[in-house]
């Protein structure tokens, strides 16, 4: 199994922060291998949202359906893939620090097929991406462009 940890810290509220990251349509604005993302169930964001997104990664189109498993307004957030490549789950935790807010964020998969083969590299890139598209959210933020 594959895990990548990340954090960074955001000089933006912790309401903020967390009011943005949690909602999964907001990926394509930051996220540089987020093409498209629609959620798939109704009612408010929170325990049981779905959500359907294409990304692509490695030259590869990846379609998913992800679900929301814990939700805890400006602290944490959870996800676990339903469908796609491989089996993912992940966690974002946000903090008040002194300066914004900190992020950290946790991802764990088992890659499968093409993937499986490619796992060192995957795992090398997908750390790459993520501190990438993370640097990016935060210019973003800070200068109050999302």
């Amino acid at each position: 199994m594959a895990q990548l940890d990340i954090s960074t810290v955001i000089d933006r509220p912790v309401e903020e922060v967390f009011a943005f990251l949690s909602n999964p349509e907001n990926g394509p604005k930051w996220s540089s291998g987020s093409s498209e993302v629609m959620i798939t169930s109704d009612g408010p964001i929170g325990v049981g949202t779905t959500y359907r997104s294409i990304r692509s990664f490695l030259g590869q189109r990846i379609e998913s359906e992800t679900e929301i498993t814990e939700y805890e307004p400006n602290q944490l957030y959870a996800t676990r893939s339903i469908s796609g490549p491989f089996p993912m789950e992940s966690s974002v935790s946000f903090e008040p620090v002194e300066g914004g807010t900190r992020i950290t964020g946790t991802l764990w998969g088992e890659p499968g097929g093409f993937f499986k083969l490619a796992e060192p590299i995957l795992v090398s890139r997908m750390k790459q991406q993520f501190e990438t598209d993370l640097a990016h959210l935060k210019e973003m933020m800070e200068a109050y462009a999302l």
